[in-house]
């Protein structure tokens, strides 16, 4: 293991771990509902919704995690600065949780909400290892 990148990983292992947890979340409260149809959620279904608050959570992260991943790794690769990877990938993956936490505690329509502040807290982390990952390529 390379230890120069252990919080970039201990910050990845948290992001995945969150990734799956949302994954058992959404598939078993979608199952437990009447009729539930595998791959389908209602589209009667609103942020009052706990099983579309667990639905749109899990896609979300699965839309963001491609990017996260494959900065992670060729943020490594490419020998970006270990100790700025690792907070920026500790802070994508800690706003990521929250975001969770937070759609699936609050049943608002409303826009910002406040999993919209962790979900730009995450966003800016994600560019800031875009950025680093650049400075450490050119």
């Amino acid at each position: 293991m390379n230890y120069d990148y252990s919080i970039t990983f201990i910050g990845t292992y948290i992001a995945l771990v969150t990734l799956f947890i949302q994954a058992v979340v959404a598939a078993g409260s979608k199952a437990k509902q009447p009729g539930a149809v595998p791959g389908k959620i209602s589209d009667e279904l609103s942020h009052d919704s706990f099983v579309f608050r667990a639905h749109r959570t899990f896609m979300n992260s699965l839309e963001n995690m491609p990017l996260f991943i494959g900065s992670v790794f060729l943020g490594v690769f490419a020998g970006a600065h270990p100790r700025w990877l690792g907070i920026l990938v500790v802070t994508y993956a800690l706003a990521r949780f929250i975001h969770m936490a937070l759609y699936y505690a609050i049943a608002t329509e409303k826009n910002p909400s406040p999993r919209s502040y962790f979900y730009g807290i995450a966003l800016l982390a994600q560019i800031g290892m875009l950025v680093l990952i650049g400075a450490a390529l050119v």
